[in-house]
């Protein structure tokens, strides 16, 4: 039943980087390289939808940040061509529905803070332009648009800048999301927000408490807009008792923050970083900075192990109707009906001043 009714579903992953590791060869091997390493995979996890989130390492900041940008854009838009009978890069609900009928994989860009833009907000335009429809604007540490969570201490909201990028983000149609904003940040978004919001990679404080993690009062605050949070399956967001992960660890948060959002607010956003650092680091590298998250997750290290979370749901008597939401059908419907289509209102006219403002970013962990 499990398998039939994964084959089923239109399942959906909010945040995967594989973009990352395709980047990373040569031009010419972008179309190649996705087909022989990642294609397989998507496809044997069911994967029907995949968002592709631009994420600049630190090596580029500040300088580089706008130039990587394009050129891993211009990466997914390579992929695509290169793989046309696999896959289709996507703008809005019309095109996701079209690829999914013909049997492609959906991918729909994202930018990750946002570090080429910085407080040029106009640029939101030049990327929606390019395909981008969902951006957050913040990592671990600071950007002049926002705090990360690893900055919570400062208690700021959204600079300036950071409220007219919200603003503009709804008047293109481009989905803000909420995941690594800084707490203070979550609550000046959710006083200004007009349309729904994504948090493509987050899991509930309540079970594990970390600062990448939500408190049911920002679930049920993103609830209220009709968006979505979609559950990470990093093992450091899952659990402080790393000897116990396992994919029942994800079921919790979901089934968490079910019980928070109710049914239709909850997805997936797999974060699967072991296997992009795999793609990206030699054997001899070693990670050695402790604030790092955890990133392995055994039986579960890339898109071809989601069937397992299916089982997970049913395994706890979710019904097939829910199953099917949490998947990928909460995800589908907030793009069906807001990605790409222009926003009527904006951030900019609801109350809710700016708060502090902010300088150079800083790095932090990849997840």
């Amino acid at each position: 039943m499990t398998l039939d009714l994964h084959t089923r579903a239109v399942v959906a992953d909010a945040h995967n980087d594989l973009l990352m590791a395709v980047a990373a060869r040569p031009h010419r091997r972008w179309a190649g390289f996705s087909r022989e390493r990642w294609l397989p995979q998507l496809r044997a996890g069911g994967i029907d939808i995949q968002v592709l989130p631009v994420f600049i390492d630190d090596q580029y900041r500040p300088e580089g940040a706008l130039r990587q940008t394009l050129r891993m854009i211009e990466c997914a838009h390579v992929l695509a061509e290169g793989n046309a009978d696999q896959v289709a890069l996507c703008r809005d609900g019309d095109e996701i529905d079209a690829a999914l009928a013909q049997g492609r994989i959906a991918l729909v860009l994202a930018l990750e803070s946002a570090p080429g833009v910085d407080a040029s907000v106009e640029l939101f335009s030049t990327l929606f332009r390019l395909g981008v429809r969902v951006a957050s604007i913040a990592h671990w540490g600071r950007t002049p648009l926002a705090d990360g969570s690893r900055e919570d201490a400062t208690g700021s909201r959204l600079t300036v800048p950071g409220v007219a990028a919200l603003a503009e983000m709804e008047r293109l149609g481009m989905l803000f999301d909420l995941s690594h904003l800084g707490a203070s940040g979550v609550d000046h978004v959710l006083e200004l927000a007009t349309r729904p919001l994504l948090a493509t990679h987050s899991c509930a404080r309540a079970l594990r408490d970390h600062h990448r993690n939500l408190p049911d009062e920002h679930l049920r605050g993103i609830a209220a807009t009709g968006g979505v949070v979609c559950v990470n399956f990093v093992p450091d967001f899952l659990t402080d008792a790393q000897d116990k992960v396992d994919v029942e660890r994800i079921a919790d948060h979901i089934e968490h923050i079910a019980s928070v959002t109710g049914i239709d607010h909850v997805g997936l956003g797999s974060d699967f970083v072991q296997e992009i650092m795999d793609d990206l680091t030699p054997p001899c590298c070693e990670n050695l900075d402790d604030e790092d998250p955890l990133f392995s997750f055994p039986g579960l290290e890339g898109p071809a192990g989601m069937p397992l979370v299916t089982g997970a749901l049913v395994g706890r008597g979710f019904g097939e109707d829910d199953v099917l939401k949490v998947l990928g059908g909460n995800l589908r419907r907030v793009m069906d009906r807001h990605m790409g289509r222009p926003g009527a209102g904006t951030a900019a006219g609801r109350p809710g001043g700016p708060g502090t403002g902010t300088t150079a970013g800083r790095p932090g962990g990849r997840a």
